[in-house]
């Protein structure tokens, strides 16, 4: 008998060691909806409450739209501020020393996808860089990489899903996945950055997939 459980878990490390990052990364994609369910997404409206640092809570809304339009915006007194967002051709932010939104004509918005929707098509190249372990869970390290720009992805090496994802300035944690339409997606992301000074928890309540958005949603 101990014979047999050892020819399977050799048998079932032999398969783990085989998969490669691109088989991963399908496997999350396939897992999460499906790649076709993800490009038929075409806007997303998000509400929760955030928490940056210790005291400071927040409801707020993140408005999204293809190909990059977004608008966070926090909720006071029933009324929605915008605090940070992007129109199609300039950036916004809050400049909280002037308590005002300040446009920036040089921001860079982030894709609407993830990057490893379509990662190929989109010039990255991924390489699995192993199991390890996280608390008591093992995940699979993939890095994707574009140019001089790397981001690395923790995949559950149970189920697939994105557990976390560190950038050069931020690390994103994922978790509470629940059911959207045909999709999966977080309930719950934690912002972690080295400085410290940007750090946050976002609880989301409601998610609503694919319903058409005010013309003046992303005007500020």
């Amino acid at each position: 008998m101990k014979k047999l459980i050892l020819i399977f878990s050799i048998i079932f490390s032999i398969v783990i060691s085989a998969q490669s990052a691109k088989d991963i990364i399908d496997k999350n994609i396939e897992n999460s909806g499906g790649l076709t369910n993800w490009k038929l997404l075409n806007t997303v409206q998000i509400q929760g409450r955030v928490t940056l640092g210790v005291n400071d809570s927040y409801l707020m809304k993140i408005y999204q739209q293809r190909p990059n339009l977004t608008k966070t915006a926090i909720i006071m007194g029933g009324k929605e501020t915008p605090v940070e967002g992007f129109d199609g051709k300039n950036g916004y932010a809050m400049n909280y020393a002037q308590n005002k939104l300040q446009q920036y004509t040089d921001y860079i918005p982030e894709n609407f996808d993830n990057d490893f929707i379509d990662w190929e098509n989109k010039g990255f190249e991924a390489e699995l860089l192993g199991k390890e372990k996280i608390g008591e869970q093992f995940y699979f390290k993939v890095e994707l990489t574009k140019n001089v720009n790397k981001t690395i992805y923790f995949f559950d090496v149970k189920n697939y899903m994105l557990y976390r994802e560190i950038k050069k300035d931020e690390t994103l944690t994922y978790s509470d996945y629940r059911k959207v339409g045909q999709l999966l997606m977080p309930y719950r992301i934690e912002s972690s950055s080295p400085k410290k000074d940007s750090d946050y928890v976002m609880l989301i309540n409601k998610i609503e997939i694919n319903k058409e958005l005010p013309k003046n949603t992303f005007k500020f």
